[in-house]
Order: structure tokens, then C-alpha cells, then sequence
């Protein structure tokens, strides 16, 4: 299973634990989610510029995906083992995702 599959599992699980913030909730649950879908749509992409499109979508679906957790955690809405957990795995996914992105521009 890919690292954004884990992530999007995850979450989904943690979020199922969280009785109150509904609007942080779905906006999380969609964001985190959206991440490894663009991934996968993008190892299917019809061109070099369509797939960093998908990547570039992705990257912007972590980024937010970060927000609503440190907005949760600061909210105590999270957990704070939870949250970080969470956090350090949206992290890491952010860094390849700029990576990958840096790789598929300078092949192109």
C-alpha cells in the first residue's frame, strides 16, 4: 500500500474517533483523501505536463490537508499524538510530492 493510501486510511480511522467539528472534519476527510487519488490519476496521465498537473493538485491537497490538522490539534479537536502522527505522515508525503514534481520539470 502506497504511503497516501496509509495516510488516507489514517485519517479516515482517527476522524471516525472525533465527536465534535464537523466542518474541520469533512474538510480534512476530503483533503487527505484527495491526495493519493490525484496520485493514482496521475500514473495515468495522458502527457508529462498532465502528470505534473495531478502531482501539483496533490501537493496543494497535502498542503491543506496540513492546515486542518494543525488547525484540529491547536483546536484540540486532535489528539496530540494523533496529530503529530498524522502531521509527520502529511509532511513526508508533501516532500516527495515537491520532489517528484522537481524530477518530472527537469526531465521534461
Amino acid at each position: 500500500m502506497t504511503e497516501s493510501m496509509n495516510f488516507a486510511i489514517a485519517t479516515v480511522l482517527t476522524l471516525d474517533t472525533v465527536e465534535k467539528r464537523g466542518v474541520l472534519k469533512n474538510q480534512l476527510l476530503r483533503s487527505s483523501t484527495s491526495i493519493g487519488a490525484n496520485i493514482r490519476e496521475a500514473q495515468y496521465a495522458s502527457s508529462r505536463a498532465d502528470f505534473i498537473a495531478k502531482l501539483q493538485i496533490a501537493l496543494k491537497e497535502s498542503n491543506e490537508s496540513e492546515y486542518w490538522l494543525e488547525l484540529m490539534a491547536n483546536t484540540q479537536s486532535l489528539e496530540p499524538d494523533k496529530a503529530e502522527t498524522l502531521l509527520n505522515t502529511c509532511r513526508r508525503i508533501r516532500f516527495m510530492l515537491i520532489r517528484s514534481i522537481k524530477t518530472a520539470k527537469e526531465n521534461a
